[in-house]
């Protein structure tokens, strides 16, 4: 697996963590059509949340979350139309949500969430 690769795989794992110790229920992971893919899909009481996460070892060049554009928020808008298609669930409501992780070489990771980008 390339640095690139693992640091991101990692940043998925603390942010999915950091979700359910938050109260969501985390409902699919990674999951792929060919239009893209959704990192995280969780529920936050009757609302669909789906959440793009961003991992960077530091804020050279900016902070995690400053790397969703209003573009990848479009994207994801369109994801998820998708999987709503897919499956049986009629959700309350739906918010995009991104998690950024800071993962120092040496340091503990930091984490910030943005509800409802």
């Amino acid at each position: 697996m390339k640095p690139k690769d693992a640091l991101g795989k990692y940043g998925e794992e603390l942010a999915t963590r950091y979700l359910s110790k938050n109260g969501m229920v985390i409902l699919e992971r990674n999951w792929r059509c060919d239009l893209g893919e959704l990192d995280v899909i969780a529920r936050d009481k009757d609302d669909l949340v789906i959440c793009e996460v961003k991992t960077r070892r530091s804020t050279v060049f900016g902070e995690p979350v400053e790397a969703v554009t209003p573009r990848k928020v479009r994207r994801m808008r369109g994801l998820a139309l998708r999987w709503l298609e897919t499956k049986s669930v009629s959700p309350r409501g739906i918010r995009f949500d991104v998690v950024g992780v800071l993962a120092p070489v040496v340091g503990p990771p930091t984490i910030t969430h943005i509800r409802g980008v």
